[in-house]
């Protein structure tokens, strides 16, 4: 069985085996959670990033965590937010369930998700939320090898959106 919540929190600081990066394609870091993670984990990770020639939007890349809590962080380019009609949800949902299969592949247990594309790429957050959320738990429900998956959220008002709609997915 699959343990799927929301927390509070900054994403470098979590306990689990991965974290999530919501990169860009470079994988040479940039701001938000992509800043936030290579800052944490230290030039080493950069220099990781460099060997792997970047990352087209909505595929996952995997490198290790230097000096984060996690072993690993999966790197996954978020589509820009361009009204929906530039293949976005599709794009967004590849993200997080590419990011699964490299866990599944890399033997990993836990994992949080920041909210990707939701910054600086602009996609909408009651959207992108359920894009997350439906894709994660269809995929949990296929694929029971990640015990622990952790939606990590900035704020308390995204906090209560991601538990408002995990609830219409999730029982008790």
């Amino acid at each position: 069985m699959t343990h799927i919540y929301a927390v509070k929190g900054n994403i470098v600081d979590m306990d689990t085996e991965a974290i999530v990066n919501a990169a860009n394609t470079s994988l040479l870091g940039g701001s938000g959670v992509d800043g936030a993670i290579h800052r944490a984990a230290g030039p080493e990770l950069l220099a990781e990033c460099r060997t792997l020639n970047g990352c087209p939007t909505g595929q996952a890349k995997i490198t290790k965590g230097y000096r984060l809590n996690a072993k690993y962080v999966i790197h996954t380019p978020g589509p820009i937010w361009r009204g929906g009609k530039k293949n976005e949800p599709e794009l967004l949902a590849g993200c997080y369930r590419n990011s699964l299969k490299l866990a599944v592949e890399n033997g990993v247990k836990s994992i949080a998700f920041p909210a990707i594309s939701t910054g600086v790429y602009g996609y909408p957050l009651r959207e992108a939320t359920e894009i997350a959320v439906k894709t994660v738990v269809d995929f949990a429900n296929v694929d029971k090898s990640v015990e622990r998956i952790v939606f990590v959220c900035f704020d308390t008002a995204t906090l209560r959106l991601y538990e408002d709609v995990l609830s219409h997915y999730i029982e008790g």
